[in-house]
């Protein structure tokens, strides 16, 4: 409680700071009392079964279904969000999915499903809802899967992650101008998170940029970023480079050309990461996974779909037996393109 009466929301760096009955920036945390109250706990814009693939990662379980889902509000304010319906929703009665943790966990087995993924918003607005999920997947033996933007505190960050088994962070851009001016954040809170990921936990986690054109697509900016990728997480980071399509308060802007993911693919490969894709186009070189030994194709994927297993169950190169990073296991299906709704059981 801060002097004048205000309560100050410590979980991400927005640091709103509410009087009773006020909500944060993300519209879904309200303060209710002397409490910090999450709106949305246990409320849901919908169930679907989606390809790993799609969220996107690439060396977690491939060609496995995952259960994804999301609430309303955001943290950030991109300009150009691709889920804007739901990530800026203030209509509660578009969430009319309602399911406790324990049901989703029993839906994700009943389906099959290798995990849950929290998507479509970003996932450190409704933490503790994310966490009991989380948790009550992981006693089914279901994975947890975050997609978020990373811009959340040290102290809630280090408990919201330690409940995930692999994340896809967005790094949205890699100058504090395009944040502060296109999303309304700031640039070092996600680097932070970055490297809280990868020195401070066994998280497994891949990168994902959306280039736009003319606002973070130069040469420049992706061999600033892949050099900092490389100096501090390490080349075995898998980055994808995902085409921009004209949407929410970016429709003035033309969608990403192919050829600027295959330019900046190129740009990161050089710079020394391993592992880059491209997303949202048909480029089949650009989404293949290769042997950085003896470059093998390994995983040939077009889009969401593999159209080639190479991979042996332990994540090994069939040819030279170079180990590959990330979470693999026996190979046993390819889900494919598809998207699956899906009806849960409140309980």
């Amino acid at each position: 409680m801060l002097a004048d009466g205000r309560m100050q929301c410590d979980l991400c760096p927005r640091d709103c700071k509410l009087r009773d009955g006020q909500r944060g920036h993300c519209f879904v945390r309200q303060r209710i009392g002397d409490a910090m109250v999450l709106t949305t706990y246990g409320r849901s814009s919908g169930f679907c079964i989606d390809p790993i693939e799609k969220k996107p990662l690439n060396h977690f379980y491939p060609g496995s279904s995952v259960l994804s889902f999301g609430t309303a509000g955001c943290n950030l304010a991109c300009k150009f969000c691709q889920n804007w319906d739901i990530s800026k929703s203030r209509d509660f009665d578009r969430l009319a999915d309602q399911a406790s943790p324990e049901a989703i966990a029993q839906a994700a087995l009943a389906k099959g499903c290798e995990s849950i993924a929290f998507t479509y918003n970003d996932p450190v607005i409704f933490a503790e809802y994310a966490i009991d999920v989380a948790n009550a997947c992981r006693q089914q033996g279901i994975h947890a899967v975050a997609v978020s933007a990373g811009y959340i505190h040290a102290e809630p960050r280090a408990e919201f992650f330690s409940a995930m088994d692999a994340v896809n962070m967005d790094l949205k851009a890699f100058s504090e101008e395009f944040y502060y001016r296109i999303t309304g954040a700031h640039l070092q809170p996600v680097l932070d998170t970055l490297c809280y990921l990868k020195h401070e936990t066994n998280v497994w986690f891949e990168i994902t940029t959306l280039l736009i054109p003319g606002k973070n697509d130069s040469d420049a900016e992706i061999k600033a970023m892949s050099a900092w990728i490389v100096k501090e997480l390490g080349c075995d980071v898998p980055l994808h480079f995902s085409a921009f399509h004209p949407d929410y308060k970016m429709m003035d802007l033309p969608p990403t050309p192919p050829a600027t993911l295959k330019r900046a693919r190129q740009i990161a490969l050089d710079a020394g990461i391993r592992f880059v894709y491209t997303g949202n186009v048909h480029d089949v070189e650009g989404d293949t996974t290769f042997c950085p030994n003896c470059e093998q194709k390994l995983i040939v994927r077009d889009w969401y779909e593999i159209l080639d297993y190479n991979l042996s169950d332990e994540g090994h190169c069939p040819n030279c037996e170079t180990s590959i990073p990330g979470r693999f296991g026996a190979f046993q299906h390819n889900f494919g393109r598809r998207r699956i709704p899906v009806a849960i059981n409140r309980q």
